[in-house]
């Protein structure tokens, strides 16, 4: 048992670590001269999405019981981020951007909740896969 408590401990604050990680790499990534961004090859729009629901999950798993918070936090930063677009020379704001980076971030925190309500049967399944991988060996 204390065992398993110790483990979640690990698990959170790696997770705090990567959150915090996952928000400097997309403030850089909006922040800076467009030719700096980096690009993973997709649409824009789904690199928005997935680096603010992978920040929304994140955050909402080291702040389980205050996930409302987590999910109106993610949404200023998405705010915050696009207005300071507005003073950047090569950058500009748009609505949909916000729009984009809004519901990535909702989703992400949504995804959390689902996670830690859905805990036991992850930690289940997770431990069968484990197993499997271990005696195919």
């Amino acid at each position: 048992m204390e065992r398993d408590r110790d483990m979640g401990v690990a698990v959170r604050r790696i997770a705090g670590a990567l959150a915090w990680l996952v928000l400097a790499v997309i403030a850089f990534s909006t922040l800076s001269p467009v030719g700096m961004r980096p690009h993973l090859g997709t649409f824009v729009h789904v690199e928005r999405f997935g680096a603010f629901a992978l920040m929304g999950f994140l955050f909402g798993v080291i702040h389980p019981r205050r996930l409302g918070l987590v999910g109106l936090c993610v949404v200023a930063v998405a705010v915050g981020l696009e207005l300071l677009q507005t003073v950047a020379f090569d950058r500009h704001a748009r609505v949909v951007d916000f729009a984009v980076k809004a519901a990535g971030g909702a989703g992400g925190v949504a995804a959390a909740w689902l996670f830690l309500r859905n805990r036991r049967l992850v930690e289940r399944v997770l431990g069968r896969l484990n197993r499997n991988t271990s005696s195919s060996r």
